[in-house]
């Protein structure tokens, strides 16, 4: 079990997609995302969410952890973890805000 304490020690924030670029050296498919967290600045992740096209995520609104220690995947830096429900296809569907959210908003 999970302790109130340490889920609050997970830092889930707001951001907007504000780019999407192919990743082929990603080992899984994926796409490099540039994300505006606002106040916390601009951040980078490696997400598998290739089933959507890169006009669906660009401008999207995302949820992600923001305080995990950065990841090298393949030759890329992922700096947050964006977050998704998996489908048993192996999917990722993006979870978002059901409405315009201030960018850096904190997900409790």
């Amino acid at each position: 079990m999970l302790t109130w304490d340490e889920f609050r020690k997970v830092d889930m924030r707001v951001g907007r997609v504000t780019k999407v670029e192919d990743f082929p050296n990603a080992k899984n498919p994926a796409y490099k995302l540039t994300i505006d967290f606002g106040p916390l600045g601009i951040k980078k992740s490696s997400a598998h969410v290739t089933h959507y096209s890169k006009k669906e995520l660009e401008g999207r609104l995302i949820v992600a952890v923001v305080n995990f220690p950065p990841k090298q995947i393949a030759d890329f830096i992922s700096e947050v973890l964006v977050l998704g429900a998996v489908e048993s296809n192996g999917n990722v569907v993006l979870l978002e805000p059901d409405k315009d959210a201030e960018l850096g908003s904190r997900v409790a």
